[in-house]
């Protein structure tokens, strides 16, 4: 079953953690790829900060962009991975691993990827 990882974190709190740990969990983020490449079908991406996003949302008179993205939350998404695995027990278990997640502010979120049919797989 296919599953969009997000990876989620505070830039308040990264932006108090030293360059040379975040190097550090960039080094191991790596490995982690690079470990579990039979579970990721798709590598994702790494995103732009958040004031560099437009968000389009819906007015009376249709679709509107606006000025970046408006979250209630201080966490932004910071990428995306898609892992193929058995069941939500598997996306969790491998998604504790994530390095950052030694880090305050940091969390993944998991979704399930609908099918043709508009049905989870699970």
């Amino acid at each position: 079953m296919k599953y969009v990882i997000m990876f989620t974190f505070d830039p308040e709190l990264d932006a108090q953690v030293p360059e040379e740990r975040m190097q550090a969990l960039y080094a191991r983020a790596y490995q982690w790829y690079g470990d579990n490449a039979a579970q990721i079908a798709d590598g994702g991406a790494q995103l732009q900060p958040a004031d560099t996003a437009k968000t389009v949302k819906y007015s009376g008179s249709g679709p509107v962009p606006v000025d970046g993205p408006y979250s209630e939350a201080k966490e932004v998404v910071g990428g995306f991975s898609v892992i193929d695995v058995p069941d939500m027990d598997a996306a969790v278990a491998l998604v504790q691993t994530w390095p950052f997640l030694e880090l305050p502010g940091w969390g993944v979120e998991i979704r399930p990827i609908l099918t043709v049919s508009g049905q989870s797989e699970e």
